[in-house]
């Protein structure tokens, strides 16, 4: 008997989106069952409605055999459902302790006992192998342990069932193997997990089976010793995925961006750059590895103008850019792919064509003798979507009516057809399904063969060695090292310089920036 089941489970919106179309899902007791899908397959949804965050429009869910009805949150909780979310919920100022009693405290006469609360911390961490300090305040971890601290919180109220979304999405290496570790300890322990993630490697890794969604309905649920990475992207995009790109061999250019000495300190002084020192060179791609809020995105809008710099000098082509707003630097032929797409990716109501022109509409073709050219604004977009494969009927259409994929495919194909010398792409496959992933890597790859230099910022460990030349780590606003991206270079060897454990001697940092 499954542990828990949904039967013709279907989720339709009132705006007329069927998330779920007749899903029938089920876990067995004591095992780690992964749950994949592109973003928009329903995969989120369904877990919703475990989890009592949202209501079935039909259908029926089961745990232990028993119809239930889970009708909010904490519903889900006293039934033993527990999840722990990809943005995670804690009280920075609180202690580790603090945050896992959290409404469950016990108390001594009027005053919480927070000696209990750290003892009962401490048994349940040694129970199930999740290291944390009781005592350490949420603000002052790291992210490994934070994620460890939801676990706990989880099962501190009497989880059996753990939904875990995405949640290697921040972690390094070794910190993904100490989850997975302490993963294997809860099954053996009698929990049962649900592993929602993109990463295939890792669900071939950690998995008993895979449930994989495509379009809001079930596509297949398969045991994972019987299927392979390939098999499982198929599935998900319902045609043949090709997992590598072609990385052609190149000799490298002249120097295209030199940064020197650059920092930056926020309105309260904290410094967040210091003392960068790095070149990006013609038919290259240097990515830009480290555990998020490390630097990188302060360091991706220094360079772009979105913030100025306290101090430092970088260079394009031996032009200064620092400290000079974001059109300055475009005109310097300076592309830019951000992090967030939608705050600063896209005008959001505007159309596709508009998009696409957004940072040029006021020179010739679009614009001639003061007047916007609607027929080149419009011939534009044509040849845009065409070439980048952007699925939509036509330009006219406001981009916040795409997918997420083909939303970052605009932005995309407007960066690289303002003819760049340089490209920072930051997070460039962020929040995008694996069919568009796919066509990123390969478009990006492309550029840098055709003599584009391309300064890659990513969390996903595994996009930037798949993709990079030569690899830079951040760690605390400071580069720790940097290395050409050959095959004596792991993950493992990078995952300790991302955690700070390591940093490079200055000659040889010197030698390979």
């Amino acid at each position: 008997m499954p542990i828990i089941e949904t039967q013709a489970i279907h989720k339709i919106y009132p705006n007329g989106v069927h998330a779920n179309d007749d899903i029938n899902f089920s876990v067995e007791q004591g095992e780690i069952h992964a749950l994949v899908g592109e973003n928009g397959a329903g995969k989120s949804t369904l877990m919703k409605l475990l989890y009592g965050l949202e209501q079935p429009s039909s259908g029926r869910i089961f745990i232990r055999g028993d119809e239930v009805l889970i009708e909010n949150p904490q519903d889900a909780i006293e039934r033993g459902i527990g999840m722990v979310h990809q943005n995670f919920m804690l009280v920075d100022s609180f202690t580790v302790a603090q945050n896992i009693i959290l409404n469950r405290e016990t108390k001594n006469g009027p005053q919480i006992d927070f000696a209990q609360a750290q003892a009962h911390t401490e048994a349940l961490a040694a129970e199930y192998g999740l290291a944390v300090n009781p005592r350490a305040r949420i603000a002052d971890i790291p992210v490994g342990m934070r994620q460890r601290v939801e676990i706990l919180k989880a099962l501190y109220r009497g989880a059996e069932i753990l939904i875990l979304d995405e949640p290697t999405a921040v972690l390094t290496p070794s910190e993904t193997q100490d989850l997975f570790a302490a993963i294997r300890n809860l099954v053996e322990g009698g929990k049962t997990v649900i592993f929602i993630t993109h990463k295939l490697k890792e669900v071939i890794e950690i998995s008993d089976r895979v449930t994989v969604m495509r379009d809001a309905r079930q596509v297949g649920t398969v045991n994972t010793a019987e299927t392979n990475e390939r098999e499982l992207a198929r599935m998900m995009v319902g045609r043949e995925v090709f997992m590598q790109v072609d990385r052609a061999a190149v000799t490298r250019g002249d120097a295209v961006l030199s940064v020197r000495d650059l920092t930056y300190a926020d309105a309260s002084g904290h410094q967040l750059l210091k003392q960068v020192s790095f070149t990006v060179y013609q038919r290259e791609i240097l990515g830009i590895a480290g555990v998020e809020g490390n630097g990188q995105t302060e360091l991706a809008e220094v360079l772009t103008g979105l913030r100025p710099p306290t101090t430092g000098e970088a260079f394009i082509s031996q032009q200064q850019i620092l400290g000079q707003g974001p059109r300055s630097v475009r005109e310097r032929q300076v592309a830019h792919i951000p992090e967030d797409r939608l705050t600063n990716g896209v005008a959001l109501s505007s159309s596709i064509a508009d998009n696409l022109i957004i940072d040029r509409y006021y020179r010739e073709p679009f614009t001639r003798r003061g007047l916007l050219d609607i027929k080149s604004i419009v011939n534009n977009g044509i040849e845009l979507i065409r070439e980048f494969n952007i699925i939509a009927p036509d330009g006219t259409i406001p981009v916040n009516a795409l997918s997420g994929g083909n939303m970052q495919k605009v932005v995309v194909a407007r960066e690289l057809s303002s003819a760049p010398k340089l490209l920072i792409a930051a997070q460039p496959t962020r929040g995008v399904d694996i069919g568009a992933i796919e066509f990123i890597h390969q478009e990006l790859v492309d550029q840098r063969t055709g003599g584009l230099a391309i300064l890659l910022i990513s969390a996903d460990l595994q996009e930037v060695m798949k993709l990079s030349d030569r690899i830079m780590v951040m760690y605390e606003g400071e580069i720790v090292g940097i290395f050409p991206n050959d095959s004596s270079l792991t993950e493992e060897r990078i995952g300790y310089y991302m955690l700070g454990a390591e940093r490079q001697p200055q000659a040889e940092m010197e030698r390979y920036a």
